[in-house]
């Protein structure tokens, strides 16, 4: 369980500046972008914006000479055929230009865009467009049936109007010029011709340029949305990229930070045990007097609390150089068949002196018939004392700790120590279970530890497939827990029934 530190106050302010310095920015960004906009969003959209009505008028314009084709023979029925193929022909070359158009703004290169430019050349074409499509009010001036040729003069208005007005949607200066000059045509011919039907028609043209300029309005604005949410996704998409590559680069530095914190820890470990070993044997040496008596009598006392010092030092190192090579994966098991229980009980005549001195009432519990199991004896030993020594350390006088060793609910094998100490407080166990992490009672204990015993212990059991459990409250006790798995309990295989009697078949027989 690995411990998160507080957060420092200049951590905190410096993270709010980074994002207030973001927001900002930010902010300044579109500020600009709708400024240097010709749609008045952002100069990014234009693009987005003008590059679909584009791929729509090149898109269409064979659909747009079928409709024109289709209008020419309708009104061939009021005019002369030369009249309606004059028009059509005049109306496709207008939509020539705006596809010539179209065609040089695709084949631009995107990084030498300028959306004024390109607005405007767009626009003036699709005028020259809306006037070649007004010319079908001259339609009047030579046709025979004036009456009808008003109502058919209407309807073709009105097909212009609409495909236009949805071929422009992304440009809403091209839709008023493409559909306005032939509705003002078609309306200003019906006005002036007189009579409640051509009046009636007239006002149906208007409303129908009205709603359709309305229509092309609103499919801008739903375009312009869904541009929006695209460049927002696509900039979120952006930012999980870079936040990703970040941790990225942070999680390597930490690999090497952690790498080279394991070779520093395991060579100083090695560098300090060397000497240390000596000062060990020495201060043994002093202590029993082998020389001869002291003349001093408290120099046989320092010689012991040397000794001691020198002991207590030795298992810090030999708890770093394991930690360091647990985190640099170099920690091998040298497995073999183990009694969990055997191991419990060395452990527990090992610190049986230590648990006497203090007054602790030390008790064990052990399930008979156990199977071996499968593991590293040295390590679970090391789990074992771990485990124990903890408990003795920090139960007060006259204290109890009970060990016990059994079988775990799913069939694997569990060593417990239990003892009726201080507890450890809920928001300290996280601490406690990480490195180097002490709780408020180590820390005012006489007899500190560096806060491997632990993490160290949690490791063994992950190499072992195993798990590890802590359980504690304020003045109750605490109860830990290391199971091995089922996969590694040696239980008894089946006896070979061995068969009397060999039956011996011939293909002959």
């Amino acid at each position: 369980m690995p411990f998160k530190p507080a957060m420092h106050d200049s951590d905190v302010r410096a993270q709010m500046g980074r994002e207030l310095k973001r927001n900002s920015q930010k902010t300044v960004f579109d500020a600009r972008q709708r400024l240097t906009s010709s749609s008045g969003t952002r100069a990014s959209f234009d693009l987005e914006l003008l590059d679909d009505y584009a791929n729509t008028r090149i898109a269409g314009v064979f659909a747009i000479a079928g409709l024109v084709f289709i209008l020419a023979l309708f009104s061939s029925l009021w005019v002369t055929p030369l009249a309606a193929a004059a028009w059509a022909i005049l109306v496709l070359f207008a939509n020539a230009g705006v596809y010539l158009v179209c065609r040089q703004f695709k084949r631009e290169d995107p990084s030498k865009f300028n959306a004024a430019r390109w607005t405007a050349s767009f626009i003036a074409a699709e005028t020259v467009n809306g006037i070649a499509w007004a010319m079908l009010s001259l339609f009047s001036l030579v046709a025979a049936d004036s009456i009808n040729l008003h109502v058919a003069m209407f309807a073709m208005a009105l097909v212009g109007v609409a495909a236009n007005a949805v071929s422009t949607r992304t440009l809403p200066g091209a839709t008023l010029m493409s559909t306005l000059p032939s509705a003002a045509t078609v309306t200003i011919n019906l006005l002036m011709s007189g009579g409640l039907l051509n009046w009636s028609l007239a006002a149906v043209t208007i409303g129908g340029e009205i709603f359709f300029v309305y229509l092309a309005k609103q499919l801008y604005k739903s375009e312009l949305d869904t541009v929006a949410h695209q460049s927002e996704k696509d900039a979120l998409i952006n930012e999980l990229e870079e936040a990703r590559e970040m941790s990225d680069e942070a999680r390597r530095h930490a690999e090497q930070a952690n790498i080279a914190k394991s070779q520093f820890l395991a060579t100083m470990s090695h560098e300090l045990r060397t000497p240390l070993n000596a000062i060990i044997g020495f201060s043994e040496v002093l202590k029993s007097e082998l020389l001869g008596p002291h003349q001093v009598p408290q120099y046989k006392e320092y010689a012991g609390d040397i000794h001691s010092s020198g002991l207590h030092l030795l298992n810090l190192i030999n708890e770093l150089l394991d930690l360091s090579r647990i985190e640099a994966g170099k920690y091998d098991l040298n497995e073999e068949a183990v009694s969990l229980a055997d191991v419990a009980e060395d452990c527990r005549r090992m610190l049986e002196i230590r648990a006497k001195a203090k007054g602790i009432e030390l008790t064990v519990s052990y399930a008979k018939n156990l199977p071996k199991l499968w593991g590293d004896e040295r390590a679970i030993r090391q789990v074992v004392l771990n485990l124990l020594s903890n408990a003795i350390k920090f139960t007060p006088q006259s204290g109890k700790v009970h060990l016990m060793v059994t079988r775990s609910g799913d069939g694997g094998q569990m060593v417990s120590v239990r003892d009726n100490g201080p507890g450890i407080p809920e928001d300290e166990i996280e601490t406690v279970l990480s490195s180097f992490g002490q709780g408020s009672l180590a820390q005012k204990t006489a007899e500190q530890g560096a806060g491997l015993g632990l993490p160290i212990v949690q490791k063994i059991m992950e190499l072992h497939q195993g798990r590890f459990d802590l359980f504690s409250k304020l003045r109750f006790g605490t109860e830990v827990i290391a199971t091995f798995p089922r996969a590694r309990v040696m239980d008894a295989l089946a006896p070979v029934v061995e068969k009397r009697g060999l039956e011996i078949y011939s293909e002959a027989g």
